[in-house]
């Protein structure tokens, strides 16, 4: 079952920019992080990853072996707040399929957790 995301967080993803942090697990058991281009779905509420080469990273094998992983997507606005949608989930290590597909990781959320959506995106220091 894809855990939902509120409206806020759906707003977040589909302006933000599109480079994430994935958290891997590992063959030696530790956390394995990697900046990420990322897509996210909003009909299925599904993010996937993608990239150069994606089939042979570390980061597919790591979900081939243990499909738990995490994405962080956030940002920084001025002064100081941060914005930041977190999921949790299990991934899926697709394979390319030959009419053109790449390879990818599909991730399903089990867990969505944000903070700081609650002001506007495009909004910047006070004036003095």
């Amino acid at each position: 079952m894809v855990t939902a995301f509120t409206a806020a967080e759906r707003v977040y993803l589909n302006a933000a920019p599109h480079l994430g942090r994935l958290a891997t697990v590992g063959t030696d058991g530790f956390p394995h992080v990697t900046p990420v281009g990322w897509a996210f779905d909003p009909e299925s509420g599904l993010i996937e990853i993608s990239g150069r080469a994606f089939a042979t990273t570390r980061k597919y094998r790591n979900v081939l072996a243990d499909p738990h992983v995490a994405i962080v997507i956030d940002e920084v606005l001025p002064p100081w707040h941060p914005r930041c949608v977190l999921v949790q989930g299990l991934g899926e290590a697709i394979a390319a399929d030959p009419a053109g597909g790449e390879a990818r990781i599909r991730i399903t959320p089990t867990t969505v957790l944000s903070w700081g959506l609650d002001t506007d995106e495009t909004a910047g220091p006070s004036p003095t």
